[in-house]
């Protein structure tokens, strides 16, 4: 048994005793009387774990009065600390600005517990590598201030521009919920002035004020009924049903695509794949839809297959001398 797994067996060891004597121990993790007087110290002086001698019932337990947030990190093991230290880089590559600051200390709380188990320091940097895909910059602390409102409830002014009509508005809202979507930050909020639920794309807000005001509450079920509703991040509640035909050459790959929550598939004869999938704004959805070019078509509705081909001849258009 390794070291580190043997630090961490103690834990389940004093988990299911009040108390246990040192020969138990020994005897439990196969271990010298040496040993285990390094590894009560080590327990001790390098990983703060309250392990008391009590005489008078003749073992070793650790310390009702000093477990108030039970030994922090402490009771990671190898592999779940290493598995830590990898979300962290993956978030600090998320926004990495505005959030290296903030994560920066719990990277290297994990690293210094590594340590104190005594593995090797990791090069996460060249171990992992987040290619990002039209990623829009978020004007500086502009991510931390929206967070913080979220987080706290608290209601926010925002000036926004819509990214469709460039018309500003400014709007107060509740913020309820940060959505990362396809390598964008938006906010999920009650939108005060429309008096309906609103999502905003953050690299779109121009100006923040927070407000000292409490946030309105609107239920997770409430939230997700409206904003997830339809496809991508256009949502609402009025939803309608489009049937997407794609070739069987590309079958196999978007049949393991998950386009929607409630998406509905099937497989026709000649292999082809069919999609059914609930939208309530079609601007993304006919993105999606041409970057097939000729391996998919829109079965239905019409109003949806007469855009996209008019999208389309509007596209040719710029390619005819």
């Amino acid at each position: 048994m390794s070291e580190v797994a043997r630090l961490y067996r103690y834990k389940s060891l004093f988990s299911g005793r009040t108390v246990i004597s040192a020969v138990e121990l020994q005897a439990e993790l196969e271990i010298s009387s040496a040993t285990f007087k390094r590894d009560i110290a080590k327990l001790r002086d390098q990983l703060n774990v309250p392990i008391v001698f009590d005489r008078a019932m003749g073992g070793y337990r650790l310390d009702p009065g000093h477990m108030v947030n039970e030994l922090p990190g402490l009771w990671f093991s190898h592999d779940e600390l290493l598995a830590l230290l990898s979300i962290e880089h993956l978030l600090s590559q998320l926004e990495p600005t505005v959030l290296a600051s903030t994560l920066k200390p719990i990277q290297n709380r994990i690293l210094m517990l590594l340590k104190e188990l005594g593995l090797a320091n990791q090069s996460f940097g060249k171990k992992i590598l987040l290619l990002q895909s039209k990623k829009r910059s978020l004007p500086p602390k502009l991510f931390e201030s929206i967070a913080a409102a979220t987080m706290t409830g608290k209601r926010i002014k925002i000036l926004h521009r819509n990214r469709h009509s460039s018309v500003t508005a400014e709007r107060e809202v509740s913020p309820l919920r940060l959505v990362h979507y396809r390598d964008n930050w938006y906010l999920d909020a009650w939108c005060h002035m429309r008096e309906s639920l609103r999502s905003f794309s953050i690299d779109a807000i121009e100006k923040f004020e927070l407000l000292n005001t409490e946030a309105a509450e609107v239920s997770k079920e409430s939230l997700d009924a409206v904003m997830g509703a339809g496809y991508g991040i256009f949502s609402g509640t009025t939803t309608t049903w489009a049937t997407l035909k794609f070739s069987p050459k590309q079958s196999q790959w978007v049949s393991r695509e998950v386009w929607h929550p409630h998406q509905k598939t099937s497989v026709d004869a000649d292999g082809s794949f069919v999609l059914k999938i609930p939208y309530s704004d079609d601007r993304e959805l006919i993105g999606d839809i041409m970057r097939f070019g000729p391996e998919v078509e829109v079965i239905a509705p019409q109003s949806l297959k007469s855009k996209v081909h008019s999208t389309l001849l509007a596209a040719l258009g710029r390619f005819v001398r």
